[in-house]
C-alpha cells in the first residue's frame, strides 16, 4: 500500500477519541436489547409473548424474507470487525486508536442482531433453526466487496453501507408501525438511529482523508462506484443451496416491498458525492480529475437505470426461515 495512506491513518488515529465521543454512546447509559423485550421473571411475561405473536401474525410474507434477511446480516458481525481490524494503518495489538474504535463501533452494533434475534424468536413466525444455519453459513463464508485493506476503499464501503442499513432499517420500522406493531417499529427504528450515527461517522473519516490525500482518495472512491457496492450479506444462503443463492431473492422482496430498492443506491451515492463536496475539491492531479468527472455524472445514470427498473412479481421461491 502506498506509504502515504499509512501516515494517513496514523495521524487520523490520534483523534479517534474525539471521533468516539461524537459518534458511540457511553455504554452504562445506552439502550440494551432487553429494554425492548419482556422480562422473564415478570409475572405477565407469558401474556406478553402471546401478545407479540398476535402483533407479528399480520405481517407480510416480503416483510418477513426482509427482517429475517436482515437479521442475519446484523448476526455476521464477527466478519465485519474481522475484515476492518485487518485493514492496512490499523493495529491489532494497539488498544487504542483505530482499534478502539472497531471494538467500540462493534459493541454498538452487537446490540442489533441480539435484539432482533430474541424479538423474532418471541413471534413465532419464523423457523428458528433455519435462521441460524443461514447464518452460520453466512460467516463461514465470508464476504467478498473488493476493498482489499485499502483503508480508503474500506471507509467508502462502510459510508454507503451503513447508510443503507439505516433505510432499510428505517423503513421496516414504518411498514412495522402501518400494521399496528408499534413495538416492532420501535426496535426497528432504534437500530436505525445507530447506522445513521455510524454512516455519520465513516463519512467524517473519508471527508478528512480528502483533506489530508484528495487525488487518492478520489480514485478510491471512483474505484469502488466502477466496482459497485455490494451488500455484506450478498453470500447469503439457506441450507443445501450454493453460495448466494437466497441473496437474489431477499433483494428482490426489498426491492417489492420498497424496504431498499435501486434508486434507494442512486440516492446514496448522490449524497456522498455533496457530503464530501467532491465537484470542488481542489490539487487533484489529472487522473484524479478524470476520476472525479466520472462520479459527477453517476447518480443520474443511476437514477435513469433505476426509473426503468419493474418490481418483480413475487416468485414461487419460499424461505424456509418463515413459518407460513
Amino acid at each position: 500500500m502506498n506509504s502515504s495512506r499509512i501516515e494517513v491513518m496514523q495521524f487520523l488515529a490520534k483523534q479517534i477519541d474525539q471521533e468516539i465521543d461524537e459518534y458511540l454512546k457511553d455504554i452504562d447509559t445506552n439502550w440494551q436489547p432487553s429494554d425492548f423485550l419482556p422480562e422473564s421473571n415478570h409475572p405477565d411475561f407469558v401474556k406478553e409473548i402471546k401478545e407479540i405473536q398476535e402483533q407479528c401474525k399480520e405481517l407480510p410474507y416480503d416483510y418477513m424474507a426482509v427482517l429475517v434477511g436482515d437479521i442475519i446480516t446484523e448476526e455476521a458481525l464477527p466478519t465485519y470487525e474481522s475484515w476492518l481490524i485487518d485493514i492496512e494503518g490499523i493495529s491489532k495489538e494497539e488498544p487504542q486508536g483505530w482499534s478502539k474504535w472497531i471494538r467500540r463501533w462493534t459493541a454498538e452494533e452487537n446490540r442489533h442482531g441480539d435484539l432482533l434475534n430474541k424479538y423474532i424468536y418471541l413471534s413465532g413466525r419464523v423457523n428458528m433453526q433455519q435462521m441460524e444455519i443461514t447464518t452460520q453459513h453466512l460467516i463461514a463464508d465470508g464476504m467478498e466487496i473488493g476493498t482489499a485493506r485499502d483503508p480508503y476503499r474500506n471507509f467508502v464501503y462502510t459510508s454507503f453501507q451503513e447508510l443503507a442499513t439505516n433505510i432499510s432499517h428505517r423503513r421496516t420500522a414504518t411498514i412495522a408501525k402501518q400494521h399496528d406493531n408499534l413495538q416492532l417499529s420501535k426496535i426497528c427504528g432504534v437500530i436505525a438511529a445507530d447506522e445513521l450515527r455510524h454512516a455519520r461517522a465513516y463519512k467524517s473519516f473519508v471527508a478528512k482523508i480528502f483533506e489530508l490525500d484528495p487525488s487518492q482518495m478520489m480514485l478510491a472512491f471512483e474505484d469502488m462506484m466502477r466496482k459497485k457496492i455490494v451488500m455484506p450479506a450478498h453470500f447469503m444462503r439457506q441450507q443445501g443451496e450454493k453460495i448466494g443463492q437466497s441473496w437474489a431473492h431477499f433483494s428482490d422482496a426489498a426491492q417489492r416491498l420498497g424496504v431498499y430498492t435501486s434508486m434507494d443506491y442512486a440516492n446514496i451515492l448522490d449524497s456522498l458525492i455533496k457530503e464530501w463536496n467532491i465537484g470542488n475539491i481542489c490539487k487533484l492531479t489529472d487522473v484524479a480529475e478524470k476520476g472525479r468527472d466520472y462520479l459527477m455524472t453517476l447518480p443520474e445514470r443511476f437514477k435513469k437505470i433505476s426509473e426503468r427498473v419493474s418490481i418483480k412479481a413475487p416468485l414461487d421461491y419460499k424461505f424456509n426461515w418463515i413459518y407460513t
